[in-house]
């Protein structure tokens, strides 16, 4: 946990000092989600998208008692990049994916720019052609 944090640049006691209760944060981000949406169906994509997506379905679930992204609502880009490049799925890793549909942003652990990178590599993975017959 240090280590993330210091990545981050955040300062964790301080969050507990100034940060939202549960509650008001997952419902503030269940209505940003849904503008954000403006009526389509929101996804949380990763990768590996099993990491955010216990956490956030977890919050989301047990704060404000659903989840803007249904179930399932949460493609992993590993998998998809599996399943259009074809090497066994228990072969794929970020490290080992595709070079083609791949972000050409710095990674820089940053939230946002996170989210920004991971969002452009699923656009890039879904227009991606699939190399399988």
């Amino acid at each position: 946990m240090p280590e993330a944090l210091a990545v981050s640049g955040r300062d964790r006691d301080r969050f507990g000092v100034e940060g939202a209760e549960p509650e008001r944060a997952m419902r503030e981000f269940t209505d940003w989600v849904r503008e954000a949406a403006a009526g389509a169906q929101p996804v949380v994509c990763g990768c590996p998208a099993s990491y955010d997506w216990t956490f956030l379905s977890w919050y989301l679930i047990r704060f404000t008692g659903s989840s803007p992204f249904g179930h399932p609502g949460c493609p992993d880009m590993e998998t998809l990049d599996a399943t259009k490049a074809g090497p066994p799925l228990r072969a794929v890793a970020k490290g080992t994916m595709s070079r083609e549909p791949l972000c050409r942003r710095r990674h820089t652990h940053h939230a946002l720019d996170d989210a920004v990178e991971q969002a452009e590599l699923f656009a890039n993975l879904m227009a991606w052609p699939s190399r399988r017959p």
